[in-house]
């Protein structure tokens, strides 16, 4: 089964992902070529997990803004 790009992943199962990642290139017991892959995959999930973070911590931000006679502003969904 192919494994889910990171950004259709939830973050809580992206996070799952990364920490088993961790986990087998610490315990030193895998191939070169499979480690490369695994830490490619791991930097995928790594940047994709802190998008979401820092558009949730964006999200917050809004919410819990005092004045509530600010004017709106666009939610930026595409925060790279």
């Amino acid at each position: 089964m192919a494994a889910k790009k990171p950004e259709n992943m939830a973050f809580e199962a992206a996070l799952d992902e990364l920490d088993a990642i961790v986990n087998e290139l610490e315990s030193g017991d895998i191939a070169l070529e499979d480690a490369l892959k695994k830490f490619e995959r791991g930097i995928a999930l790594a940047r994709t997990s802190q998008q979401k973070l820092t558009q949730a911590e964006q999200r917050v931000e809004i919410l819990l803004q005092a004045d509530d006679e600010a004017p709106l502003t666009k939610f930026d969904t595409n925060n790279e």
